[in-house]
């Protein structure tokens, strides 16, 4: 199985810093910069040539999230586990890790993308820090009779 996840690209900072927390009705409609657009879609152009057609996109509803995933042109659907302080592990379920017969690309926030990456990777750190518009590529396999995930590629807009 491959999971696929892609953090939203760059955008407008809370308009409250000091008193916003994530998930918050101001956090929630922050919308992208310019720059995360062309980070969006330059990131999208490349998912695209690379995705199965049988792949199964969620993302969160946060305006920021739903901008990213729209500039892949493909159908999508909003999932409550993908918004902003949500825990990582239920990714896994939505996902169906390891075991979908699809891939799965999730979009979605920090720091709960880089909980889910360090789980799956076996990090000793709490978190993986996944930059703004990045994809990192999951696939499991089983070596020796031991589940492993191997990133397969970790791309950024910048990078392509």
């Amino acid at each position: 199985m491959d999971l696929i996840i892609w953090r939203h690209a760059e955008a407008h900072e809370h308009p409250e810093p000091l008193q916003g927390r994530p998930g918050d009705p101001l956090d929630l409609v922050r919308r992208l910069t310019p720059r995360g657009e062309k980070q969006a879609a330059r990131m999208a152009a490349w998912l695209d040539r690379q995705l199965p057609e049988s792949t199964r996109v969620f993302a969160s509803q946060a305006q920021r999230a739903d901008q990213t995933v729209q500039a892949l042109g493909r159908r999508y659907r909003y999932r409550d586990e993908l918004l902003p302080g949500r825990h990582a592990l239920p990714l896994l379920d939505l996902a169906q890790w390891p075991h979908a017969r699809s891939p799965v690309l999730l979009v979605g926030h920090q720091p709960t993308l880089g909980q889910l990456m360090a789980h799956l990777l076996g990090l000793s750190a709490q978190e993986c820090p996944v930059k703004k518009g990045a994809v990192w590529w999951l696939r499991y396999r089983e070596r020796d009779g031991k589940p492993q995930a191997v990133v397969v590629t970790v791309q950024t807009p910048e990078m392509l």
